[in-house]
């Protein structure tokens, strides 16, 4: 019916039938499921006919079964797809190619990414579905083939945007056309793990009417939302490209990583081992410092390390225990096939890299789940050495505290930072030096938002038997902690606008509309001075 548009009557339907197996190729690693889809082929093209039947009265079936799909069975990324089918007899794209991780791509894969990729640098972050975008995007060079893959969320997030979409947009100038933002899914087999996915279709043309399916509920209904634009955040808006960023875009605070000690775990104790090696050395009190991680501050619970910054080798000498550890950093060092670690066994006291503030911090989690609301950041004393799962903030105050707490930002997390499967990957210089602060507030406003900051503090404090991993369960939060965060989002958005936001993604086209302005060069004011020509006599 949707291929007929005469709007005439038949006697013979097969006439207006213009689909058939035959104009459907595909390719497949495993020769096993390459015969499982051949048949499926011909059972779903037997459903069709069923509903044919149907739909127009008259019995339709075709046997015997003359014609096939063309499966072929070999590697996706090493064939070329043109001696599959023809560009020329090609109209679609579709394909669900592996859900593979950056991290844990083997060296098969990898060498599949770098022969697609042909000497494209900075590769080893990107995901292994991402080279199913190279090989479409040069099968549809000036043509009118649309793609569509169900990917991976992480493509469109964090630093794989930067690589991947920087090469699809300037080497190959895609234009996304419609996509599915991110949802779960999961098939049926037995111990299938859900994933969280994106479906993006483009083509190497634009079109007008570009959809956005966006979903509240990521195991929910999808909500149709007509667009502009759809840039790779998946996002109504410019084509903007987030890059790394070594200083922050506002006006804020630097942020850092914590301190990294590579000694094999010998300088790290618990609280049982801190106890039973100060009842050995009770002179190495002076010398053990709170410790923590991103585990540690989120679920409550304390670590110490032994940290030796300004021991002198005198005093050292008096705390043989201190000694046993610190030869076993020095032999761990050694030992190590990382020619930079082996190069800190000279220095055996020390911590690899030493970031610790000598003042209080802000601390913020670089892994936390995407199941809270918000990520738990918090303040900490001096004396607690930061670990480099955390990043520190130096010089920051209430204001930072309640900006970065907030759902405005919250917004800018989701849509920007990596995933560590599908945890937030909190990161310096993409998420935070990239983030844009709100601009030219008044000091009510940034009082509202430090008052609503203590707050959200306060109430934290009044359940000192609870981590903060208890506080942001989405099933254990306390209803007066939520409120005092409702309460900081509310004045977090005056600061941007009087208007309310109406949903997050209304919040994230607001924050990469802000992002471009802020980025965008700046135009001379400066008028050149003309001179008026003489007219000719």
């Amino acid at each position: 019916q949707e291929l007929n548009k005469t709007g005439q009557l038949v006697t013979d339907i097969s006439a207006i039938i213009q689909v058939d197996v035959n104009q459907f190729a595909g390719i497949e690693y495993d020769e096993f499921a390459v015969r499982v889809a051949e048949v499926a082929m011909w059972l779903i093209d037997h459903q069709m006919n069923i509903k044919v039947s149907n739909t127009f009265g008259q019995y339709f079936l075709r046997l015997p079964l003359k014609k096939a799909a063309k499966i072929v069975n070999g590697n996706a990324l090493r064939i070329d797809w043109e001696e599959v089918i023809s560009k020329e007899k090609l109209n679609f794209i579709l394909g669900n190619p592996p859900f593979v991780g950056a991290m844990i791509i083997n060296e098969q894969q990898r060498n599949d990414m770098a022969y697609v990729f042909d000497g494209e640098k900075g590769i080893g972050v990107l995901d292994y579905v991402c080279a199913w975008y190279i090989k479409a995007a040069q099968i549809i060079q000036g043509n009118r083939i649309r793609v569509s893959f169900v990917s991976t969320n992480s493509i469109s997030q964090g630093e794989q945007v930067a690589l991947l979409w920087n090469i699809l947009f300037q080497k190959y100038q895609l234009k996304i056309h419609f996509a599915h933002r991110t949802f779960k899914w999961s098939n049926e087999a037995k111990g299938n793990a859900a994933v969280h996915c994106v479906i993006i279709g483009f083509g190497s043309f634009n079109i007008t009417n570009k959809i956005l399916f966006d979903y509240e509920d990521i195991q929910g209904e999808s909500l149709v939302v007509q667009s502009n634009n759809i840039n790779p955040y998946l996002v109504d808006g410019s084509d903007i490209i987030i890059y790394n960023r070594s200083f922050p875009l506002s006006n804020i605070p630097l942020m850092r990583f914590g301190s990294m000690p590579r000694d094999g775990g010998n300088f790290i104790l618990t609280e049982p081992e801190k106890e039973e090696f100060l009842k050995l050395e009770p002179k190495a009190e002076k010398w053990i410092r709170p410790y923590t991680g991103a585990q540690e501050f989120i679920n409550g619970y304390s670590r110490y390390c032994l940290w030796l910054l300004d021991i002198s080798p005198r005093e050292l000498k008096t705390l043989p225990e201190v000694i046993k550890k610190v030869d076993k950093v020095k032999n761990f060092r050694l030992k190590s096939k990382a020619a930079s670690t082996r190069k800190f066994a000279a220095t055996p006291t020390l911590f690899c890299q030493i970031a610790q503030p000598e003042t209080n911090y802000l601390l913020v989690p670089r892994v936390s789940s995407e199941r809270r609301k918000y990520i738990p950041i918090g303040f900490m004393n001096k004396n607690v050495i930061g670990n480099d799962q955390v990043l520190l903030i130096l010089n920051a105050n209430l204001y930072h505290f309640g900006i970065l707490t907030s759902e405005m930002h919250m917004a800018w997390v989701k849509y920007v930072c990596g995933r560590l499967k599908s945890d937030y990957r909190y990161s310096k210089d993409i998420v935070y030096n990239n983030f844009p602060f709100p601009e030219n507030i008044t000091d009510k406003q940034k009082q509202t938002v430090e008052t609503c900051a203590q707050a959200v503090l306060d109430t934290r404090g009044k359940y000192p038997d609870s981590s903060l991993a208890d506080l942001y369960d989405p099933l254990t939060m306390p209803p007066d902690l939520l409120k005092a965060h409702q309460k900081l989002d509310k004045a977090v958005d005056l600061c941007y606008r009087p208007q309310p936001f109406t949903s997050e993604l209304n919040r994230i086209e607001y924050l990469f509309e802000l992002y471009e302005k802020l980025t965008a060069p700046l135009l001379s004011t400066s008028k050149q001075k003309t001179t008026k020509r003489k007219n000719p006599q």
